[in-house]
């Protein structure tokens, strides 16, 4: 019988009962890209945040404007055209980015569900933007495709609690940097 060798031999016989050393499996998640993407800190002259309503999402999500940034599109740009995309408008001033690309990571539940399952997250140049128009250029559901049904201002300090908790560490990290100059704004 096979074994009846290894009797004596304590090692043998501790392999033969032990299943076989597999080759570890990395985790998928860890294979795929972030996706390059900007996110916009907008306020008024109150200093109060633009955050706007999800529709897609069926807990209450409220965020700021962010999206992909195009091919060979530079991140002020992208934050631009996403503004208007959003939200009707690109009535703006950039007043500051972040100085660092910020990462988060997609809960496994949604990888390959969202972005045609290319990417594990994304990674964010964010920028703070002074409104410079009215609240009546702000069109949420005008825009080609709408991604927010409802919007409001907000204080700095509410926007970590408004959002999704995987983006929490991204808007905690946002507010700290930009808090100076929304401050300075008022």
């Amino acid at each position: 019988m096979a074994g009846e060798d290894d009797e004596d031999d304590p090692e043998k016989a501790a392999k033969r009962n032990s299943p076989p050393d597999l080759p570890r499996m990395s985790d998928p998640k860890q294979e795929l890209p972030y996706r390059p993407c900007v996110g916009v800190l907008m306020f008024n002259d109150a200093g109060r945040v633009f955050v706007g309503k999800r529709i897609d999402t069926p807990e209450l999500a409220w965020q700021m404007p962010q999206g992909g940034i195009d091919e060979g599109e530079a991140p002020d740009r992208a934050a631009l055209r996403e503004l208007e995309e959003e939200i009707g408008t690109g009535n703006v001033e950039l007043v500051a980015e972040t100085e660092d690309w910020i990462n988060y990571d997609l809960p496994d539940e949604l990888i390959g569900k969202v972005w045609k399952g290319r990417y594990r997250g994304q990674t964010q140049k964010w920028f703070a933007a002074r409104f410079l128009g009215a609240d009546t250029e702000i069109d949420v559901l005008g825009v080609a495709k709408p991604e927010f049904g409802d919007w409001r201002w907000v204080g700095l300090d509410e926007l970590p609690s408004l959002i999704v908790p995987f983006k929490r560490r991204v808007y905690e990290l946002v507010v700290a940097e930009f808090r100076g100059i929304v401050v300075k704004s008022n």
